[in-house]
């Protein structure tokens, strides 16, 4: 085993066969604070690993700020800042006044309402799906499936379904070489270093945005983007053109991403857990707080980042004003000060604090109640209809350290 010192999250050669647990359980071990050196022009970055640290680092937003760069491990400039900020990056009453624009579509409350068409949309998707016995599980159900309540809830018509997964595949895959129209740090993605995650996917996205805000601006729509373009922020600053389309990009992103990658990552844990997945189809009951585990052992997100605005100490490591802090969302989701055997998938475990959508703090996943229910709602319908299922083949992986992505996942399935 190297020494803790010479690991580098950074390197995308590390995530690429499978999660790297084994890095992350040495990290929180000998170096919980662990600086990591980049390549020029970035500077490197602290990576925070126990879980314990993460929930201080996510709920101190005066010393971890989020104004820079917070989904992001590039440096950015000034002007890139300007043009790329978003939600995301924004702390303080600004942040707050964003967030509430959407706020009311999210609430548990709220998202109930979308209980019977989540269900007849996953029995839709399941029955065009399971009949045909071997198939790309995640091409026919869980990129299908959020996209479709996404398309719903924008007010686009179901056609628009495979763009929008295009553009969040070419975005968030902009380290992949198969997803990526420029992959990130190559001299040919300068040319878009103004763009969020500097692919020009981004523009295509703005553009058809800018195309829906004419339509619904002034009516007396409900659906997200008519609330959106409707709308004036709690702080009464309007949302100018860079607001809106950075708003609209991250409802299209985080609208599909997570829940998508999350219910990819549950089957295969089904898949080798058989004990579990007979027990969840006895005991159908037990699936609404199942869905935390599958959360927690999916770990959709690999991180966010944080940028100091002072110097601080953590662990015996001093962080100056301006370092990057990244918390590692799936390394804390194995934390066996937190979890009790951390490695075990127990759809039982209680508790289960895990920290997919962030653990408190102003940031935490907006999505977070419509996830749970859409994960809920499909493996309610799925499981029962499954007699047998296996792999038939090894998921493929996204190249990338900060979504931990299935692009493929071959499934053999007998319906019961």
């Amino acid at each position: 085993m190297s020494s803790a010192k010479d690991i580098r999250l950074d390197d995308l050669d590390l995530f690429e066969a499978a999660p790297p647990w084994s890095t992350f359980d040495q990290l929180r071990a000998e170096d919980p604070v662990h600086w990591d050196e980049e390549d020029s022009p970035n500077q490197g970055f602290w990576s925070i690993t126990r879980y314990h640290d993460i929930v201080n680092v996510l709920r101190d937003s005066q010393t971890f700020s989020s104004q820079v760069g917070a989904a992001n491990l590039e440096e950015l400039d000034e002007e890139q800042m300007e043009a790329r900020q978003s939600m995301l990056e924004t702390d303080g009453e600004r942040h707050r006044a964003l967030r509430r624009i959407m706020q009311p579509e999210f609430t548990p409350k709220a998202v109930a309402g979308y209980e019977t068409f989540l269900r007849g949309l996953t029995a839709m998707t399941l029955d065009a799906a399971l009949p045909q016995g071997e198939f790309d599980f995640v091409k026919e159900v869980s990129a299908d499936f959020p996209i479709r309540v996404l398309a719903r809830m924008l007010g686009v018509p179901d056609e628009d379904t495979g763009q929008l997964i295009d553009w969040g595949n070419r975005m968030v895959g902009n380290t992949d070489p198969e997803h990526a129209d420029v992959l990130l740090g190559s001299e040919e993605s300068e040319k878009y270093r103004l763009l969020p995650f500097r692919s020009p996917a981004a523009l295509e996205v703005f553009d058809y945005g800018f195309k829906l805000r004419t339509e619904r601006l002034g009516g007396s729509g409900v659906d997200l983007v008519s609330t959106l373009v409707n709308t004036v922020p709690a702080d009464g600053i309007p949302l100018n053109d860079r607001d809106f389309r950075s708003y609209f990009l991250l409802l299209v992103v985080a609208g599909n991403e997570t829940t998508r990658h999350a219910i990819s990552h549950t089957m295969n844990a089904l898949i080798d857990n058989p004990d579990q997945l007979a027990l969840l189809q006895e005991r159908p009951d037990l699936i609404p707080w199942a869905v935390e585990e599958f959360l927690r052992y999916g770990s959709p997100v690999y991180h966010f980042r944080r940028t100091a605005t002072k110097d601080v100490q953590m662990h015996g490591k001093d962080i100056k004003t301006g370092d990057k802090v990244v918390v590692w969302f799936a390394s804390g989701n194995r934390d066996s000060a937190a979890f009790e055997n951390p490695y075990d998938f127990d759809v039982q475990r209680m508790p289960n604090e895990h920290m997919t959508f962030g653990r408190g703090g102003p940031h935490m996943c907006l999505g977070n109640a419509l996830a749970r229910l859409e994960i809920q709602i499909m493996f309610e319908t799925l499981l029962p209809r499954i007699a047998k299922i296996e792999r038939a083949g090894e998921p493929e992986r996204l190249r990338s350290n900060f979504v931990n992505g299935i692009k493929r996942f071959p499934v053999k399935i007998t319906t019961a």
